[in-house]
């Protein structure tokens, strides 16, 4: 199985910055697209930026300019660097990727979530 931890979530002020890490770690083949997403009270989870292996990126209008997402696959591991927060980034922020783990009889593809991160940006 594979196993997905964020860190680097926390209280801070409107205009600040965080920077969110999420390590990958179990049985992987390969990892294929890492993605962050967000989900606000009473709100649903929203995409809020994705890379590829290739490092290919895709950003929420809501974020873009402001959001840096990267990875670092010797580490098996996405970050996402948030700057100029704003009071509506609060919410929980989860780490999803795209894996190609390892099984008895070969690879199989495998759609991973880690447990989440609370990031609350006050005004």
């Amino acid at each position: 199985q594979v196993q997905l931890v964020e860190s680097g979530g926390g209280l801070v002020q409107a205009g600040r910055s965080l920077r969110l890490s999420c390590a990958a770690s179990g049985n992987i083949f390969k990892l294929n697209a890492m993605g962050w997403y967000r989900q606000a009270p009473g709100k649903q989870r929203e995409l809020v930026a994705t890379i590829t292996n290739g490092g290919s990126t895709n950003y929420a209008d809501s974020v873009k300019g402001r959001f840096t997402i990267s990875r670092d696959n010797a580490k098996n591991t996405a970050y996402l660097q948030m700057n100029s927060l704003k009071p509506e980034d609060t919410a929980v922020y989860y780490c999803s990727a795209d894996v190609s783990v390892i099984g008895t009889w070969g690879t199989y593809a495998y759609n991973g979530w880690g447990q989440g991160t609370q990031v609350t940006v006050s005004s």
